[in-house]
């Protein structure tokens, strides 16, 4: 009875090289068409953290100038009330003097 086993010599059928060749360009097309496909998505990902960059730009702006606007008026009120208080003063030290 002769056995079925192929001899150790003999390369496996898996692994015959005219069998590896075209399933390594396989897992190469699927891997490709993966990495092609992350690309498209990285693009358009870019695509639209640079509009949105813009918008934080425009929004960066208006905030700064609300700032500056807040701060002239602030200043202003407190120019204003420094100077009242300062005018009330003189007058109690004027009239106690008096």
């Amino acid at each position: 009875m002769s056995s079925r086993l192929p001899s150790s010599n003999a390369p496996r059928l898996s692994t015959a090289p005219s069998s590896i060749k075209p399933r390594q360009l396989s897992h190469l097309h699927a891997q490709l068409a993966q990495l092609s496909a992350n690309l498209a998505d990285l693009e358009n990902l870019l695509r639209m953290t640079s509009v949105q960059a813009e918008a934080m730009r425009g929004l960066g702006a208006f905030h700064g100038g609300l700032f500056m606007a807040a701060s002239k008026v602030l200043g202003e009120e407190t120019i204003a009330g420094s100077a009242a208080q300062g005018n009330q003063e003189q007058r109690r030290s004027g009239s106690s003097e008096a």
